[in-house]
C-alpha cells in the first residue's frame, strides 16, 4: 500500500522510485495526471472511446519509457510531450481535425454573467461559435492557447512539449489570440 507522504512527493521523486523498480508507484502518476491528459485529449478527439484508448496508450508509453526520463527535468512536460505525439499520430491516421472546445470566458472574459435559461442557451451558442473559431485557427497557434489557457502550463512546459524556444511560445500566444479574435469577429461573436 502506498504511504500518505507520496501525495506530497514531487513527480520526479515518484518517477525515481519507479525507475528503481517500484512499478506500483507509477499509479500515483496516473492518478495525478489522468484527468488532465483526458481533458487535453478532448481538445483533439471527439469520440469518447478514442479518448479512453489514447489516454491508456499514453500512460503505457510513459511507463514503457520511464527509464529514459531524466529526473532533473519536469515530468509533466515529458508526459504532455508523449500525449502530444500520440494525439497528433491518431489524428494523422484518422484524417480528422481536432475537436475544439473551450470556455469562452477564458479568452473573452466578462465581468458578470447572468445565469438564466435564456443565458444558458445563448452561452451554448457562443461556445459552439467559439469552437468553430478555434478550429479555424492554425494548429501552431491553437495548441499553445489550449496548453496555456486550458491546461494552465507555463511557457517553459509548453516549449518543452512543442519543441520550440520559449520566446516562440509567447509570440504564438499573442498572435493566436489576435487571430482568434479576428476569426470570431468575422462570424459575429
Amino acid at each position: 500500500m502506498l504511504g500518505n507522504n507520496i501525495n506530497y512527493e514531487r513527480d520526479e521523486e515518484v518517477v525515481k522510485r519507479v525507475q528503481d523498480g517500484d512499478t506500483e508507484s507509477f499509479g500515483v502518476l496516473v492518478e495525478r495526471y489522468e484527468v488532465k491528459i483526458k481533458r487535453y485529449a478532448r481538445k483533439f478527439l471527439s469520440n469518447v472511446e478514442d479518448i479512453a484508448d489514447i489516454v491508456q496508450e499514453i500512460f503505457i508509453k510513459a511507463f514503457t519509457n520511464i527509464r529514459s526520463f531524466d529526473t532533473d527535468k519536469k515530468f509533466s512536460s515529458w508526459l504532455y510531450r508523449i500525449a502530444h505525439n500520440e494525439l497528433v499520430n491518431v489524428l494523422k491516421k484518422k484524417g480528422k481535425n481536432p475537436l475544439a472546445f473551450f470556455d469562452p470566458d477564458t479568452f473573452f472574459p466578462h465581468p458578470i454573467a447572468k445565469e438564466t435559461a435564456d443565458g444558458n442557451v445563448k452561452n451554448s451558442e457562443i461556445r459552439k461559435a467559439l469552437d468553430k473559431c478555434l478550429d479555424e485557427l492554425p494548429a501552431r497557434y491553437r495548441e499553445p492557447l489550449i496548453l496555456y489557457y486550458i491546461e494552465e502550463l507555463d511557457y517553459k512546459e509548453i516549449a518543452d512539449i512543442m519543441h520550440v524556444p520559449i520566446s516562440t511560445i509567447g509570440v504564438r500566444l499573442k498572435r493566436g489570440k489576435k487571430i482568434l479574435k479576428s476569426i470570431c469577429k468575422k462570424i459575429g461573436i
